[in-house]
This record gives structure tokens, C-alpha cells and sequence, in this order.
């Protein structure tokens, strides 16, 4: 499994360069993505541990497998991720609104800055 995610980040489509170009180096929001990530017995396009999401990126090839697809996507929300699914022609064409979406994803996972302790931060004390 694990030469076979090399295999597929040396040989990315047109759309995962788009989007790698845009999530790489923690451009998202500052967290961190991998590309081709094993995980159980499948491999993601895009990975972020933190928070937990996962980029799928669909060709025509989809049209026929979607019975597939929506297994893999049950198995990985299963193990915690949340999985997004973009058709190829969506980034290549709308790159914008794509990353708008994801970017919305990850503030909706992200955890919340835990608040502040009793007396502190909310004014002076009389």
C-alpha cells in the first residue's frame, strides 16, 4: 500500500497539483496536509490530522464506482475524519470556491480556544 501512495504522488493529476500547490506548507489556516496517506486499507488524496479532514478528489472514474466511494467515505468517518468530495473539473475550475469550502471545514472542526478563567480578561474588578 505504501508504494502505491509513493506511486501516486509522483504521477498527481492536474487537479492534485492544483491542489496540493494550494495546501501544501501549511498554507490552509496553518495545518498541516498530506497528500496519498494510507489509512486501514485505503489511501487519501489529502490528509489533515488536525483537525481531522480528509480531501477526496474525483474523476470520471467515479462515475462508475460510486458504491466504492461511498463505502471508503463510511470507513474513514468511521475512524473520525470528515471527508470532502470535489469533482476534478470543480478545482481546475472553481480553485477558489473549493478552498473556500475546505477553508470552512477546517474552522468548523478546528477546536475552540478554551475560555478564559474566572476573572480574567473581562474587565477591571470593582
Amino acid at each position: 500500500m505504501k508504494e502505491l501512495a509513493r506511486s501516486l504522488r509522483r504521477n498527481q493529476t492536474d487537479a492534485e497539483q492544483v491542489m496540493w500547490g494550494r495546501l501544501r506548507n501549511r498554507q490552509m489556516l496553518g495545518c498541516k496536509f498530506r497528500r496519498q496517506q494510507v489509512i486501514g486499507s485505503y489511501i487519501a488524496d489529502f490528509l489533515c490530522m488536525e483537525p481531522k479532514i480528509i480531501i477526496e478528489l474525483d474523476g470520471s472514474q467515479h462515475w462508475e464506482q460510486q458504491e466504492y466511494d461511498e463505502q471508503r467515505s463510511r470507513y474513514l468517518q468511521s475512524v473520525g475524519y470528515r471527508v470532502l468530495r470535489f469533482w476534478n473539473n470543480e478545482v481546475l475550475q472553481e480553485t477558489e470556491a473549493v478552498l473556500e469550502a475546505i477553508r470552512l471545514a477546517v474552522i468548523d472542526l478546528s477546536p475552540h480556544p478554551s475560555p478564559l478563567p474566572e476573572g480574567e480578561g473581562v474587565g477591571p474588578t470593582f
